[in-house]
Protein backbone atom coordinates (compact mmCIF):
# COMPACT_ATOMS: atom_id res chain seq x y z
CA UNK A 1 0.00 0.00 0.00
CA UNK A 2 1.47 3.35 -0.99
CA UNK A 3 2.21 5.93 1.66
CA UNK A 4 0.15 9.15 1.63
CA UNK A 5 1.88 12.01 -0.15
CA UNK A 6 2.48 15.14 1.87
CA UNK A 7 1.54 18.56 0.57
CA UNK A 8 4.70 20.70 0.39
CA UNK A 9 4.80 23.89 2.45
CA UNK A 10 4.41 27.14 0.49
CA UNK A 11 7.09 29.83 0.66
CA UNK A 12 7.50 33.38 -0.58
CA UNK A 13 11.00 34.53 -1.57
CA UNK A 14 11.52 38.28 -1.84
CA UNK A 15 13.63 40.19 -4.33
CA UNK A 16 16.20 40.90 -1.64
CA UNK A 17 16.55 37.17 -0.96
CA UNK A 18 16.77 36.43 -4.69
CA UNK A 19 19.53 38.98 -5.14
CA UNK A 20 21.40 37.62 -2.12
CA UNK A 21 21.33 34.10 -3.59
CA UNK A 22 22.52 35.20 -7.05
CA UNK A 23 24.91 38.08 -6.44
CA UNK A 24 28.56 37.49 -7.40
CA UNK A 25 27.77 34.01 -8.75
CA UNK A 26 28.00 34.79 -12.44
CA UNK A 27 30.13 31.76 -13.27
CA UNK A 28 27.89 29.32 -11.38
CA UNK A 29 24.71 30.66 -12.97
CA UNK A 30 26.22 30.67 -16.47
CA UNK A 31 27.25 27.04 -15.95
CA UNK A 32 23.69 26.28 -14.78
CA UNK A 33 22.22 27.91 -17.89
CA UNK A 34 24.60 25.89 -20.08
CA UNK A 35 23.57 22.66 -18.36
CA UNK A 36 19.90 23.56 -18.80
CA UNK A 37 20.34 24.28 -22.50
CA UNK A 38 22.03 20.89 -22.90
CA UNK A 39 19.22 19.20 -20.94
CA UNK A 40 16.63 20.92 -23.13
CA UNK A 41 18.43 19.73 -26.26
CA UNK A 42 18.12 16.11 -25.08
CA UNK A 43 14.35 16.48 -24.70
CA UNK A 44 14.32 16.23 -20.89
CA UNK A 45 12.18 19.35 -20.57
CA UNK A 46 8.82 20.75 -21.59
CA UNK A 47 8.76 24.31 -22.89
CA UNK A 48 5.46 25.17 -24.60
CA UNK A 49 4.90 28.44 -26.43
CA UNK A 50 4.81 31.62 -24.39
CA UNK A 51 1.41 33.23 -24.01
CA UNK A 52 1.11 36.98 -24.63
CA UNK A 53 -1.55 39.06 -22.89
CA UNK A 54 -1.94 42.32 -24.83
CA UNK A 55 -4.18 45.32 -24.24
CA UNK A 56 -6.05 47.36 -26.86
CA UNK A 57 -5.91 50.44 -24.63
CA UNK A 58 -2.18 49.97 -23.88
CA UNK A 59 -0.68 48.69 -27.14
CA UNK A 60 2.97 49.02 -26.06
CA UNK A 61 2.47 46.94 -22.91
CA UNK A 62 2.13 43.19 -22.41
CA UNK A 63 2.24 40.41 -19.83
CA UNK A 64 3.76 37.08 -20.82
CA UNK A 65 3.24 33.64 -19.31
CA UNK A 66 6.08 31.15 -19.72
CA UNK A 67 5.11 27.66 -18.48
CA UNK A 68 7.83 25.04 -18.40
CA UNK A 69 9.11 21.83 -16.85
CA UNK A 70 12.72 20.78 -16.25
CA UNK A 71 13.93 17.26 -15.62
CA UNK A 72 17.43 16.11 -14.75
CA UNK A 73 18.56 16.99 -11.24
CA UNK A 74 16.36 20.12 -11.18
CA UNK A 75 13.00 18.26 -11.40
CA UNK A 76 10.62 21.18 -11.14
CA UNK A 77 7.63 22.55 -13.04
CA UNK A 78 6.38 26.11 -13.00
CA UNK A 79 5.42 29.39 -14.59
CA UNK A 80 7.02 32.81 -15.05
CA UNK A 81 4.50 35.65 -15.27
CA UNK A 82 6.33 38.75 -16.47
CA UNK A 83 5.00 42.16 -17.48
CA UNK A 84 6.59 44.78 -19.72
CA UNK A 85 5.13 48.27 -19.33
CA UNK A 86 7.60 50.67 -21.01
CA UNK A 87 5.76 53.77 -19.75
CA UNK A 88 6.88 52.84 -16.24
CA UNK A 89 10.34 54.21 -16.99
CA UNK A 90 9.05 57.78 -17.34
CA UNK A 91 7.31 57.33 -13.99
CA UNK A 92 10.58 56.34 -12.35
CA UNK A 93 9.93 52.62 -11.83
CA UNK A 94 11.33 49.64 -13.78
CA UNK A 95 9.72 48.58 -17.04
CA UNK A 96 9.46 44.90 -16.12
CA UNK A 97 8.05 43.11 -13.09
CA UNK A 98 7.63 39.39 -12.58
CA UNK A 99 6.87 36.47 -10.32
CA UNK A 100 7.92 32.85 -10.68
CA UNK A 101 5.84 29.96 -9.37
CA UNK A 102 7.59 26.65 -8.67
CA UNK A 103 5.47 23.48 -8.65
CA UNK A 104 6.39 20.22 -6.96
CA UNK A 105 7.38 17.51 -9.45
CA UNK A 106 5.41 14.74 -7.74
CA UNK A 107 2.22 16.43 -6.49
CA UNK A 108 1.92 19.45 -8.75
CA UNK A 109 1.40 21.68 -5.73
CA UNK A 110 3.03 25.10 -5.97
CA UNK A 111 5.65 25.32 -3.25
CA UNK A 112 7.19 28.77 -3.82
CA UNK A 113 6.50 32.19 -5.26
CA UNK A 114 9.64 34.16 -6.05
CA UNK A 115 10.17 37.75 -7.13
CA UNK A 116 11.39 37.12 -10.65
CA UNK A 117 12.48 40.31 -12.38
CA UNK A 118 15.95 39.65 -10.96
CA UNK A 119 15.78 35.97 -11.95
CA UNK A 120 14.67 36.93 -15.47
CA UNK A 121 17.45 39.50 -15.87
CA UNK A 122 19.97 37.06 -14.46
CA UNK A 123 19.11 34.19 -16.79
CA UNK A 124 19.05 36.62 -19.75
CA UNK A 125 22.50 37.91 -18.85
CA UNK A 126 23.81 34.39 -18.27
CA UNK A 127 22.63 33.13 -21.67
CA UNK A 128 24.23 36.20 -23.30
CA UNK A 129 27.52 35.56 -21.48
CA UNK A 130 27.38 31.87 -22.43
CA UNK A 131 26.83 32.75 -26.09
CA UNK A 132 29.63 35.31 -26.00
CA UNK A 133 31.98 32.63 -24.70
CA UNK A 134 30.94 29.79 -26.99
CA UNK A 135 30.51 31.83 -30.16
CA UNK A 136 33.50 34.03 -29.35
CA UNK A 137 35.70 30.92 -29.47
CA UNK A 138 34.74 30.55 -33.12
CA UNK A 139 35.85 34.05 -34.09
CA UNK A 140 39.24 34.75 -35.74
CA UNK A 141 40.04 37.03 -32.78
CA UNK A 142 38.43 37.41 -29.37
CA UNK A 143 36.28 40.57 -29.33
CA UNK A 144 38.03 43.46 -27.59
CA UNK A 145 35.47 46.23 -28.20
CA UNK A 146 31.87 45.81 -27.05
CA UNK A 147 28.95 48.06 -27.88
CA UNK A 148 25.70 48.24 -25.90
CA UNK A 149 22.66 49.33 -27.91
CA UNK A 150 20.05 49.91 -25.21
CA UNK A 151 21.23 50.79 -21.73
CA UNK A 152 18.61 49.67 -19.22
CA UNK A 153 18.68 47.05 -16.49
CA UNK A 154 19.25 44.15 -18.90
CA UNK A 155 22.33 45.86 -20.35
CA UNK A 156 23.68 46.34 -16.83
CA UNK A 157 23.14 42.68 -15.97
CA UNK A 158 24.74 41.52 -19.22
CA UNK A 159 27.81 43.67 -18.56
CA UNK A 160 28.02 42.25 -15.02
CA UNK A 161 27.88 38.69 -16.34
CA UNK A 162 30.43 39.34 -19.07
CA UNK A 163 32.83 40.79 -16.49
CA UNK A 164 32.03 38.01 -14.02
CA UNK A 165 32.84 35.29 -16.57
CA UNK A 166 36.25 36.67 -17.52
CA UNK A 167 35.59 39.26 -20.22
CA UNK A 168 37.41 42.59 -20.31
CA UNK A 169 37.37 45.09 -23.15
CA UNK A 170 39.65 47.81 -24.44
CA UNK A 171 36.58 49.89 -25.21
CA UNK A 172 32.91 49.84 -24.19
CA UNK A 173 30.59 51.74 -26.51
CA UNK A 174 27.18 52.94 -25.37
CA UNK A 175 24.15 54.13 -27.33
CA UNK A 176 20.49 54.62 -26.48
CA UNK A 177 17.65 56.48 -28.15
CA UNK A 178 17.27 58.26 -24.80
CA UNK A 179 20.54 60.21 -24.32
CA UNK A 180 20.03 60.42 -20.55
CA UNK A 181 19.94 56.62 -20.35
CA UNK A 182 23.18 56.31 -22.32
CA UNK A 183 24.82 58.89 -20.06
CA UNK A 184 23.53 57.09 -16.96
CA UNK A 185 24.88 53.73 -18.11
CA UNK A 186 28.25 55.27 -19.01
CA UNK A 187 28.37 56.87 -15.57
CA UNK A 188 27.60 53.54 -13.95
CA UNK A 189 30.43 51.85 -15.87
CA UNK A 190 32.94 54.51 -14.88
CA UNK A 191 31.82 54.59 -11.25
CA UNK A 192 32.15 50.80 -11.08
CA UNK A 193 35.79 51.11 -12.15
CA UNK A 194 35.23 49.17 -15.37
CA UNK A 195 38.50 48.61 -17.23
CA UNK A 196 38.78 50.12 -20.69
CA UNK A 197 37.60 53.32 -22.29
CA UNK A 198 33.88 54.12 -22.12
CA UNK A 199 32.52 55.98 -25.16
CA UNK A 200 28.99 57.32 -25.65
CA UNK A 201 27.92 57.25 -29.31
CA UNK A 202 25.32 59.69 -30.61
CA UNK A 203 24.29 57.41 -33.47
CA UNK A 204 23.81 53.66 -33.92
CA UNK A 205 25.98 53.30 -37.02
CA UNK A 206 29.12 54.55 -35.29
CA UNK A 207 28.48 52.28 -32.29
CA UNK A 208 28.05 49.16 -34.45
CA UNK A 209 30.97 49.86 -36.79
CA UNK A 210 33.32 50.43 -33.86
CA UNK A 211 32.37 47.24 -31.95
CA UNK A 212 33.63 43.67 -32.33
CA UNK A 213 30.70 42.50 -30.19
CA UNK A 214 27.33 44.27 -30.16
CA UNK A 215 24.71 43.75 -27.45
CA UNK A 216 21.13 44.68 -28.38
CA UNK A 217 19.05 45.18 -25.23
CA UNK A 218 16.24 47.43 -26.42
CA UNK A 219 12.45 47.40 -26.33
CA UNK A 220 12.20 47.69 -30.13
CA UNK A 221 8.99 46.26 -31.60
CA UNK A 222 10.26 46.21 -35.19
CA UNK A 223 13.63 46.38 -36.99
CA UNK A 224 15.46 49.68 -36.85
CA UNK A 225 18.94 48.57 -37.99
CA UNK A 226 18.53 47.94 -41.71
CA UNK A 227 21.88 48.43 -43.48
CA UNK A 228 24.00 45.24 -43.70
CA UNK A 229 27.11 47.32 -44.45
CA UNK A 230 27.13 48.51 -40.83
CA UNK A 231 28.14 44.94 -39.93
CA UNK A 232 30.68 44.60 -42.73
CA UNK A 233 33.46 43.97 -40.18
CA UNK A 234 31.68 40.72 -39.10
CA UNK A 235 31.00 41.37 -35.43
CA UNK A 236 29.50 38.94 -32.94
CA UNK A 237 25.97 40.19 -32.21
CA UNK A 238 24.08 39.28 -29.03
CA UNK A 239 20.60 40.06 -30.32
CA UNK A 240 18.91 39.73 -26.94
CA UNK A 241 15.94 41.97 -27.75
CA UNK A 242 15.17 39.95 -30.90
CA UNK A 243 13.52 42.59 -33.10
CA UNK A 244 16.27 45.11 -33.84
CA UNK A 245 17.69 43.71 -37.10
CA UNK A 246 16.12 43.83 -40.54
CA UNK A 247 15.71 40.52 -42.39
CA UNK A 248 18.43 41.62 -44.83
CA UNK A 249 20.95 41.62 -41.98
CA UNK A 250 19.75 38.25 -40.70
CA UNK A 251 20.10 36.76 -44.19
CA UNK A 252 23.64 38.13 -44.54
CA UNK A 253 24.72 36.59 -41.20
CA UNK A 254 25.31 33.24 -39.55
CA UNK A 255 22.36 32.84 -37.18
CA UNK A 256 22.30 30.93 -33.91
CA UNK A 257 19.15 30.69 -31.77
CA UNK A 258 18.38 29.01 -28.46
CA UNK A 259 15.29 27.18 -29.73
CA UNK A 260 14.18 27.23 -33.36
CA UNK A 261 10.42 26.93 -32.88
CA UNK A 262 10.30 29.50 -30.10
CA UNK A 263 12.51 32.04 -31.83
CA UNK A 264 10.81 31.94 -35.22
CA UNK A 265 7.52 33.46 -34.13
CA UNK A 266 6.01 36.69 -32.79
CA UNK A 267 7.66 38.77 -35.54
CA UNK A 268 11.19 38.42 -34.25
CA UNK A 269 13.87 39.34 -36.77
CA UNK A 270 14.52 35.65 -37.63
CA UNK A 271 10.77 35.14 -38.00
CA UNK A 272 10.59 38.06 -40.44
CA UNK A 273 13.49 36.51 -42.38
CA UNK A 274 11.59 33.22 -42.56
CA UNK A 275 8.48 35.00 -43.80
CA UNK A 276 10.54 36.78 -46.46
CA UNK A 277 12.33 33.68 -47.75
CA UNK A 278 9.80 30.94 -47.02
CA UNK A 279 12.50 28.75 -45.46
CA UNK A 280 14.88 28.43 -42.51
CA UNK A 281 18.08 27.83 -44.43
CA UNK A 282 19.60 31.00 -42.94
CA UNK A 283 19.82 29.29 -39.53
CA UNK A 284 23.21 27.84 -38.58
CA UNK A 285 21.71 25.98 -35.61
CA UNK A 286 21.06 26.32 -31.91
CA UNK A 287 23.54 27.29 -29.22
CA UNK A 288 23.37 23.70 -27.98
CA UNK A 289 24.34 22.58 -31.50
CA UNK A 290 27.41 24.82 -31.37
CA UNK A 291 28.34 23.65 -27.87
CA UNK A 292 28.11 20.00 -28.92
CA UNK A 293 30.01 20.51 -32.19
CA UNK A 294 27.01 19.72 -34.39
CA UNK A 295 27.20 23.24 -35.85
CA UNK A 296 30.10 25.57 -36.60
CA UNK A 297 29.87 29.29 -37.15
CA UNK A 298 31.93 30.88 -39.95
CA UNK A 299 34.49 33.61 -39.41
CA UNK A 300 33.74 35.53 -42.59
CA UNK A 301 30.24 36.78 -41.73
CA UNK A 302 28.51 38.48 -38.80
CA UNK A 303 27.36 35.96 -36.23
CA UNK A 304 23.99 36.78 -34.67
CA UNK A 305 22.71 35.06 -31.53
CA UNK A 306 18.95 35.52 -31.15
CA UNK A 307 17.68 33.92 -27.92
CA UNK A 308 13.94 33.81 -27.30
CA UNK A 309 14.60 33.14 -23.62
CA UNK A 310 13.20 29.82 -22.46
CA UNK A 311 11.05 29.27 -19.40
CA UNK A 312 13.20 26.27 -18.47
CA UNK A 313 16.04 28.70 -17.74
CA UNK A 314 13.88 30.68 -15.32
CA UNK A 315 12.89 27.47 -13.56
CA UNK A 316 16.48 26.28 -13.23
CA UNK A 317 17.65 29.61 -11.83
CA UNK A 318 14.56 29.89 -9.61
CA UNK A 319 15.12 26.43 -8.15
CA UNK A 320 18.76 27.39 -7.50
CA UNK A 321 17.55 30.44 -5.57
CA UNK A 322 15.07 28.32 -3.62
CA UNK A 323 17.71 25.76 -2.66
CA UNK A 324 20.17 28.48 -1.63
CA UNK A 325 17.51 30.15 0.51
CA UNK A 326 16.73 26.82 2.20
CA UNK A 327 20.45 26.23 2.83
CA UNK A 328 20.77 29.67 4.39
CA UNK A 329 17.84 28.93 6.73
CA UNK A 330 15.92 31.96 5.47
CA UNK A 331 12.90 30.38 3.83
CA UNK A 332 9.68 32.24 4.72
CA UNK A 333 6.89 29.67 4.94
CA UNK A 334 3.26 30.81 4.69
CA UNK A 335 1.50 28.66 7.27
CA UNK A 336 -1.84 27.12 6.25
CA UNK A 337 -1.57 28.45 2.69
CA UNK A 338 -3.32 25.28 1.49
CA UNK A 339 -6.46 24.87 3.57
CA UNK A 340 -8.87 22.35 2.01
CA UNK A 341 -6.78 19.19 2.19
CA UNK A 342 -9.43 16.57 3.05
CA UNK A 343 -11.45 15.18 0.18
CA UNK A 344 -14.69 15.01 2.15
CA UNK A 345 -14.05 17.74 4.67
Amino acid sequence: MSQPTAVPPFAVISGAQVQSALQHREKQITDLVEATYRLHATGDSVNPPSYFLRFPDRPNSRIIALPASVGGQVRVDGLKWISSFPDNVAAGIPRASAVLILNDHDTGYPFACLESSIISATRTAAMAALAADRLGRERPERPSRVGFFGTGLIARYIHTFLAGTGWSFDEIGVHDTAPESAAGFAGYLKQAGTPGRVAVHDGPEDLIRSSDMVVFATIAAKPHVTDPSWLGHNPLVLHVSLRDLAPEIILASANVVDDVEHCLKADTSPHLAEQQTGNREFLTGTLADVMSGRARVPGDRPVVFSPFGLGVLDLAVGKYVYDETVRAGRLHIIDDFFHELRRYG
